[in-house]
């Protein structure tokens, strides 16, 4: 291994959830030690390595949850686990498949955020161990990663659905989670959504610094373009409650989703 790209595209082929977790560990640190100082080029695959489990089904077909009790509280983990999973992929793809093109912070960005989901999934997966269930255990959808593929061709899209749109979102669902948790007395699920929401903001932000620096070079409107992007890429609408506070912090100017 001689570059950060081929270093993502290893973690992208490597099937086993706690290896990937591991391998983003090691990469992560060695390019913050400057171990791994390059990033090279390296061509990532149009899908990453999976284990056999979970089932992948289509959204519309996954089962629904019951909150508040035990096996509702398993399905919420197990759902949000997979979100993770998938967003140390994404997170990896952006480094190899936009990483090349672009300024070097934007690979110091991805790194950092890659980091952050593999901290996110393996706890969730160790809350998981607590409840005696696994990853795996439940079926699960491959929405995110169709979003991924959907946006391969362009790093400015990529930024505007997957960031900004998606995980701005959970910045908004996830406090009500965590507040719904705390009442039923699960303090340490809730401890652990209320860590990844913090954390997500920092995602969040490099989302927009990078699409606005896009929009900069790209001689376009930031705000109307963003908004173009939601409306023709996805069902996902723009509707409130929103987390202003968090968006705040992240930079985001409340005009991208606000009327």
């Amino acid at each position: 291994m001689t570059s950060l790209c081929e270093a993502a595209c290893i973690v992208l082929n490597e099937p086993t959830p706690s290896e990937k977790v591991a391998k983003t560990r090691l990469y992560a640190q060695a390019w913050r030690q400057r171990e791994i100082t390059e990033v090279g080029s390296a061509s990532p695959p149009d899908h990453p390595a999976r284990p056999n489990k979970p089932e992948l089904l289509a959204p519309r077909e996954m089962p629904k949850r019951k909150t508040g009790s035990k096996a509702g509280k398993i399905a919420l983990l197990h759902a949000i686990a997979h979100i993770e999973l998938n967003a140390i992929d994404i997170a990896w793809d952006a480094v190899a498949r936009f990483g090349p093109e672009m300024p070097k912070e934007f690979s110091d960005d991805w790194v950092m955020v890659a980091d952050d989901e593999a901290t996110h999934f393996q706890l969730l997966v160790d809350r998981l161990s607590s409840f005696d269930a696994a990853y795996g255990d439940h079926p699960a959808h491959n929405g995110l990663w169709d979003t991924a593929t959907k946006t391969s061709d362009d790093v400015m899209r990529r930024m505007g659905l997957m960031p900004m749109l998606f995980e701005a979102r959970g910045l908004d669902t996830t406090p009500a989670s965590v507040e719904r948790l705390t009442r039923q007395g699960d303090d340490e699920t809730a401890t652990i959504m209320a860590r990844i929401c913090e954390d997500e903001i920092s995602h969040v932000a490099a989302g927009v610094k990078w699409f606005e620096h896009l929009a900069e070079q790209r001689g376009l409107e930031p705000i109307e373009t963003f908004k173009t992007l939601v409306t023709q890429n996805t069902k996902t609408a723009l509707k409130p409650p929103y987390n202003t506070e968090a968006r705040d912090r992240a930079g985001m100017n409340r005009c991208y989703y606000e009327e």
